[in-house]
């Protein structure tokens, strides 16, 4: 699997992440086994955050023997520089670490968030000072919301930006846009989630298969999960994070070659065009 350049972190990265949830609430022998593959498989790049439950404890017990070899993201929920702080110390002590190189305000989504964040006694006072002293290399964030993806974009030139870069979103909406474009002026790293989903669950659905996942993910569709993988890779992603589970993290490894040798053409625009017109008013984000 090829490595990609993350933006101007310069750091070559695999097109697929291993996200955290994708072990959470599993055993530790799980999540060994699960983490060894991802690297035999060529991932590089894991990201995990202290919200998904046990999944920096078992991260940071199955990653040890390859830390030194991969690139470690985490993030935090917290806004205030104090909570932040006391965060990224028991994220770094929980997953074994001296450092993490990247770390990320997670799921901007109101303004009050941005406003604290980059207010005194705000998260980007902590994230500031770790970068300085090199605890943290690179400062990023996820967002729900592409208004305050903007403005924090406005407030602070991140690193990283890690971004729903959803395919029926963006055709129906335009949704993510403005985001990719931004990023794209500024040369900084752009990772993306929501690529193999495609709606919200319906009344009565089986989610048994993706417990995890509170939207529906593409996995069983071959046709729509490449061509959704391509959609967010045409926006400028460096790497794809999958849904929150081993099924949807393999069917990315099994199919990342083929997308990234053939790119989004006309013929998968329309195609993601018509799927997108039948879950029109099933979409993941209502106006954010």
């Amino acid at each position: 699997m090829e490595k990609r350049r993350l933006g101007r972190t310069e750091m070559m990265i695999s097109p697929v992440v291993y996200g955290g949830i994708i072990h959470m609430g599993e055993t530790q022998e799980t999540a060994n086994r699960y983490v060894s593959y991802a690297v035999d498989h060529g991932v590089n790049y894991f990201d995990v955050a202290p919200s998904y439950d046990d999944a920096e404890q078992l991260l940071g017990v199955a990653l040890k023997p390859y830390r030194k070899n991969v690139f470690l993201a985490c993030k935090t929920m917290e806004r205030t520089a104090s909570g932040s702080l006391r965060e990224l110390e028991n994220s770094l002590k929980t997953l074994q670490t001296d450092h993490l190189d990247v770390y990320q305000l997670h799921s901007i989504t109101t303004a009050e968030d941005v406003d604290t964040i980059f207010g005194p006694d705000g998260a980007m006072e902590t994230f500031l000072s770790a970068k300085k002293k090199g605890i943290i290399l690179n400062i990023g964030f996820s967002a729900h919301s592409e208004e305050q993806a903007l403005r924090a974009m406005d407030l602070f030139d991140f690193d990283t930006v890690l971004f729903p870069m959803n395919w029926a979103l963006g055709l129906v909406r335009g949704w993510g846009d403005r985001v990719a474009q931004k990023v794209r002026e500024s040369d900084k790293g752009l990772l993306c989630i929501k690529t193999l989903v495609d709606r919200k669950w319906r009344e009565g659905e089986n989610r048994d298969e993706f417990p995890k996942s509170w939207c529906h993910p593409t996995t069983d569709n071959e046709k729509t999960g490449m061509a959704g993988m391509k959609y967010a890779f045409s926006k400028g992603a460096t790497a794809l994070v999958p849904p929150g589970d081993f099924k949807s993290f393999n069917f990315m490894l099994d199919h990342i070659d083929q997308v990234l040798q053939n790119p989004l053409n006309e013929t998968d625009r329309i195609y993601l065009q018509e799927e997108a017109q039948k879950i029109k008013d099933e979409l993941i984000f209502d106006n954010q």
